[in-house]
Formats: C-alpha cells, structure tokens, sequence
C-alpha cells in the first residue's frame, strides 16, 4: 500500500511538471509576441485619414499615368522606390518628387533583408537613400521592407538607420492581377481610418482603379495624406497587429 501511495504521488508530480512546463512555454512565446520589432501596418486615429502607397521596383509602367491620376484629384501619396529603377528613371523620380508625392527607400537591389547581415542591409539602404538625395536634395524618412519580408532583428536595423519601417493593412494585391472589380472590392472593403494601402507601378487594373477608389472614399468623408503625414514620429506605441497608437 505504501508503495502503490508513492507511485501515485510520483505520478501526480510528473503530471504536474509537465504542466507547469507547458504553461511556462506558452508565457513565454506570449511575452516574446508582445516584444517583437514590428514595422508600421496603420494608425489608430479619429480623423478619416488613409495614405496610397506605391512599390516602385520593376518598369516604367503606369507611373506617368498614376500621376496624372493623382494630380487630377490632387492627392498626394507615397512611393517606395528601388535603387535600380533610380538609376534606370531619374526623369521619373524628379518628377514623383516635384509634384509633391514622398519618397521612401526600399532598398538598392530589392534583396531579402532576412537573408543578409546587418552590415549589407545598412548598406542597402544609404545607397538607395544617396541616390534619392542626389536627384532631389530630400533624405527618405519611410522604408519598407522588400516584398515585406522582415524579422524582429531586420526592423531593429531599419530604424537604427533612422527611418521608419512601413508595411500595409491593405493589400490590394494588384501584381496578381486577378481582375479590376476583386482588386477594387477587397480595397473597398478593408479600408479604415488610418489604413496604409498597398499599390504598384507595374500592375495592370490599378490605374483604372485608382479613381473609383479615391471618389469613392472622398465621397465617404476621407482625406489622402502622404504615410510621413499619417504615422506618429515620437511617443508611440505598438499593438501585436503593428497598429501604431499615440501615448498622449
């Protein structure tokens, strides 16, 4: 009877080790989620203010005809250029720039910025940043990481270089070209205050996207501001989704 008593209390021990284990673990995957470096996905404001932004990587493209789109309702957005389509459309980038839209740095060769050293990120930036200066004396503030991808350790790098790291809320996924009205309706549909919005350059149904989208939320009471304008620069913090809040 003794015996089968301590069994029983040995059992009931490891149970409860493995428990306890559990839950430790759990905790503390929990903590490291709530710590992670995130980049910006939206703002939580009270106005009706979202921002259009553009990855510019590969082509001249739309980009001519974006702009005239955006003159025509004179809003302002923000574009995300690589170094390489810098050198290939300098014209281009004066002109994104001269009309009043902001200019973010997404890198010089639009690289995988989890599989590179920080060193070569670094570099990656101050080239595309150099290059962006050069054409038009204005020093990028807003960086968004290639394709998205980023780890905690890659968006520490972005912003010891003094820039923001933008990501979106929106995706319109426009470089799949699925198709204008399901390209228009998920925009649509997920857009809120605050929303940063995914476009490119190259993609087919955007340009005749673009102004149902801006009538569209214009009619709703929203303002197009540039994602410099959006996002807090100071005295904020983050929650698990990258939403950006003002501490005051």
């Amino acid at each position: 009877m003794k015996l089968s008593k301590k069994i029983f209390i040995i059992v009931i021990l490891i149970i409860v080790s493995v428990i306890s284990s559990l839950v430790f673990k759990e905790r503390t995957i929990g903590v490291f989620s709530n710590t992670r470096n995130l980049p910006i996905y939206s703002v939580d404001i009270k106005e009706k203010k979202i921002a259009l932004t553009f990855d510019v990587s590969w082509g001249k493209d739309n980009t001519e005809e974006i702009l005239d789109i955006l003159d025509k309702y004179n809003v302002k957005a923000s574009f995300f250029l690589v170094g390489g389509w810098i050198d290939m459309y300098p014209e281009l980038v004066k002109k994104i720039y001269d009309k009043g839209h902001e200019l973010g740095n997404h890198t010089d060769k639009h690289p995988d910025l989890t599989r590179i050293s920080r060193d070569k990120i670094i570099s990656e930036i101050s080239i595309n940043d150099a290059k962006i200066m050069n054409l038009t004396g204005f020093e990028p503030k807003i960086f968004r990481c290639p394709s998205g991808s980023y780890n905690s350790s890659v968006i520490k790098t972005i912003e010891s270089t003094g820039h923001y790291a933008i990501q979106w809320d929106v995706d319109s996924i426009d470089w799949r070209e699925e198709g204008g009205e399901i390209e228009l309706n998920r925009v649509l549909k997920k857009t809120k205050p605050g929303s940063i919005i995914l476009f490119h350059n190259n993609a087919k149904n955007t340009p005749g996207n673009l102004p149902k989208i801006i009538e569209y939320f214009k009619k709703s009471g929203y303002q197009f501001v540039k994602v410099g304008d959006l996002i807090y620069k100071n005295n904020y913090y983050m929650d698990q989704s990258g939403k950006q809040y003002n501490n005051n």
